[in-house]
């Protein structure tokens, strides 16, 4: 009998010869975050022993872990695909996003200027990506493949009913789809995959010794994208990061879990969720739906 762990690896790697089969110019968002690593592997499987057929395409927010841009650069060449890198900064300089100011700036919204402006370049009909299900509510709301208008927006009551795992790739002109692979999954998944498939991940995934800043409770990587304020607190101690996102926005948990066995039992044993360390989350209750109403991933 099949272990639950094959039934949603079959399941992705069918969701991911769908997109190459309906799609003229589909893309794989690439972030180096372990979600991002197991649609990677799950894509070496679907089309194994051809290439992965899928370009590759981060949207550098130029505030990212050193770790994770060092990780990236190497699986990259492990895999032999083509990476094309997109950045916030040129959109910026070019005055089509507007850098954030105060204590909680950031640029994580930033990146829809960027990914919408980069679809429109390369002319992507599908943006392939790691995002769950269990992540937050508003991904709970997403199909498989989930359409964005013209203007890159995505309305939830537009959704299209996907019974008998039939995915409907049809779209028209201007028009783009979003397709979560692993949007099955939960976050013991993922790890559990991690462990099952022996996938290297970014040394910030496990505990290390790393200066802080102490804001509102939470421990930020200390760093030069920070804007500091009278009542932050630099501090020095060991922690790892669940999940992976700006430096300005993703706070770190105390830790001194090293490996995967560790790590999956202290988020077994965690009462917040994986996304509860995301600081731009929690700008309002629906912060994240309303960034991708825009366009957001």
């Amino acid at each position: 009998m099949r272990n639950y762990l094959e039934e949603l690896e079959n399941e992705s790697i069918y969701i991911l010869r769908e997109v190459a089969a309906q799609f003229q110019k589909p893309v794989l968002l690439f972030s180096g975050g372990k979600d991002s690593i197991t649609v990677a592997r799950l894509a070496q499987k679907a089309f194994y022993p051809a290439k992965i057929p899928f370009v590759f395409m981060h949207i550098d927010t130029g505030h990212n872990f050193p770790e994770t841009i060092t990780f990236r650069d190497q699986l990259i060449k492990e895999l032999g695909v083509e990476l094309v890198v997109r950045y916030v900064q040129d959109s910026i300089n070019s005055n089509k996003a507007q850098e954030e100011t105060g204590k909680y700036a950031s640029r994580n919204s930033l990146q829809t200027v960027t990914l919408l402006d980069a679809i429109e370049e390369f002319g992507f009909d599908a943006c392939i990506g790691g995002a769950r299900r269990d992540e937050e509510k508003s991904r709970a709301k997403e199909r498989i493949f989930s359409v964005r208008d013209d203007f890159g927006q995505w309305d939830a009551k537009k959704q299209r009913p996907e019974m008998f795992t039939i995915l409907n790739g049809k779209i028209n002109f201007g028009e783009n789809v979003r397709a979560f692979p692993i949007s099955n999954w939960t976050e013991e998944d993922v790890w559990s995959y991690i462990k099952q498939e022996n996938l290297a991940l970014p040394s910030i995934y496990f505990a290390h010794e790393r200066k802080l800043v102490k804001r509102d409770g939470a421990f930020l990587a200390h760093s030069e994208y920070l804007n500091l304020v009278d009542t932050d607190e630099i501090v020095n101690d060991v922690v790892r990061f669940r999940t992976v996102g700006d430096m300005t926005c993703t706070a770190a948990l105390l830790s001194n879990a090293a490996t995967i066995e560790e790590v999956m039992y202290e988020n077994k044993a965690s009462k917040s969720s994986e996304r509860g360390a995301r600081i731009d989350d929690k700008r309002s209750e629906a912060a994240l739906e309303q960034r991708k109403k825009g366009g957001y991933f």
